[in-house]
């Protein structure tokens, strides 16, 4: 009974993990979890099958089905699309920043009929904004507009505290090419090799 019991709730909280963040991967919620060796995480994510879709992508990568949305009061469908290695990247940055409580994804920032900018994720930390972009595959223009309508809502006052920007990308290249775009930003670019998961 007991162990039924604490099954349930672990089943729950991945699935919980999994509304939260969209995709993730084997690996993530093995860390996010502690479910131990890669045997025992897979045997777990088994078990779940009836909440979850999988796609391979180097290894496998969860996110619900369903009846997954319909038990955990998810409305937001995902469907297997290129965004994928997207989420990832952004659930790096959640790790990396100790998986803060305050984390929300795809948040909308607006300063009525001025400016508008869907930030990739953000949380707060001691009353101060930390602002998450994925830079996968757009162009570098798109990244250059979007920091362009941040220094908008900074010029306007919408944060009390100046923001911290946290970027991910895929290459050095690219590293090089968002710091010079965020010069006078308080921001901190890492490309994907900076993690493990």
């Amino acid at each position: 009974m007991q162990a039924t019991i604490a099954k349930e709730q672990r089943q729950e909280s991945i699935l919980l993990s999994l509304k939260k963040l969209g995709f993730l991967s084997r690996s993530q919620i093995q860390r996010l979890h502690r479910l131990g060796g890669d045997r025992n995480a897979n045997r777990i994510l088994s078990d779940m099958c009836d909440y979850l879709n999988t796609v391979r992508l180097g290894e496998n990568i969860y996110y619900l089905n369903a009846a997954g949305r319909e038990r955990v009061g998810a409305t937001k469908v995902l469907k297997k699309t290129h965004q994928i290695t997207h989420h990832l990247m952004r659930n790096s940055l959640y790790f990396a920043h100790g998986c803060p409580s305050s984390w929300k994804s795809e948040v909308k920032l607006a300063v009525k009929n001025e400016v508008t900018v869907i930030a990739d994720a953000l949380f707060t930390l001691a009353g101060r904004y930390f602002i998450c972009e994925v830079d996968n595959a757009q162009k570098m223009n798109e990244n250059r507009a979007k920091l362009a309508k941040y220094r908008r809502l900074i010029e306007l006052g919408v944060f009390e505290k100046s923001p911290k920007f946290i970027w991910i990308t895929t290459t050095e290249y690219r590293r090089k090419q968002l710091t010079k775009m965020c010069e006078c930003l308080d921001a901190r670019i890492y490309t994907r090799g900076d993690f493990d998961v």
